[in-house]
């Protein structure tokens, strides 16, 4: 993969931090990226609550549907901007390929793959078919830009309009997350009730001081 073309493209100037991630690691990268994230007490607790359960799923992606067992994830916190930077990228099958699994896309074009795999539940048939629309959920209310691009075609959204464009070649998949990070929001109206994002979090990244802390 062309990490130097990517952080040239989407970290130019910044120092961001990169991890490879597997099925047995995924876990241990998802909280080292959490938690950097938490060590800075300016960032919006409902923004980080909602942005932890998509950012999993996102990762999670690579490792049910790529057809890889790794990925790289690249993450960075812009505090004069008030932003948060995420990408995760893969080299395996693409998004057209992973949902041809499933019978009822098998002959949809790269283009409508990528625009209907953010839609609820579309999905290749290994999973829920939620992550990904839980993360345009995310840019829809506290996003500032959505890249997603796999072969010959990105998806671009700004949280308001979702536009599809051909793109040089890729082989997998890229997403591309930048969110406000000084936004209030309520993670679970976001994703409609369907996951209680809040507890998820507090029961896996606060003590009790840290909850005591927030009354």
């Amino acid at each position: 993969m062309n990490i130097d073309g990517l952080l040239h493209k989407y970290f130019e100037g910044l120092t961001p931090t990169i991890e490879v991630f597997d099925d047995e690691s995924i876990h241990r990268v998802y909280s080292d990226v959490v938690n950097l994230l938490k060590a800075c007490p300016e960032i919006e607790l409902s923004a980080l609550q909602l942005l932890s359960y998509c950012f999993y799923e996102i990762l999670d992606n690579v490792v049910t549907h790529s057809g890889k067992n790794c990925g790289t994830v690249i993450s960075q916190y812009i505090p004069e901007k008030n932003a948060i930077k995420i990408l995760v990228v893969d080299d395996g099958i693409g998004i057209k390929e992973s949902l041809a699994e499933n019978e009822k896309y098998k002959d949809i074009s790269e283009e409508k793959a990528i625009q209907i795999c953010l839609q609820d539940n579309v999905t290749d048939g290994k999973g829920m078919g939620f992550g990904l629309y839980s993360t345009l959920c995310l840019v829809r209310n506290i996003g500032i830009r959505l890249e997603l691009h796999s072969g010959s075609h990105i998806l671009i959204s700004d949280g308001k309009v979702e536009e599809i464009k051909s793109a040089p070649e890729w082989q997998g998949t890229i997403l591309y997350l930048e969110i406000h990070s000084n936004k209030e929001v309520e993670p679970n109206a976001v994703l409609l009730n369907r996951v209680d994002v809040e507890d998820e979090f507090n029961d896996t990244f606060l003590d009790t001081e840290d909850i005591d802390g927030l009354w």
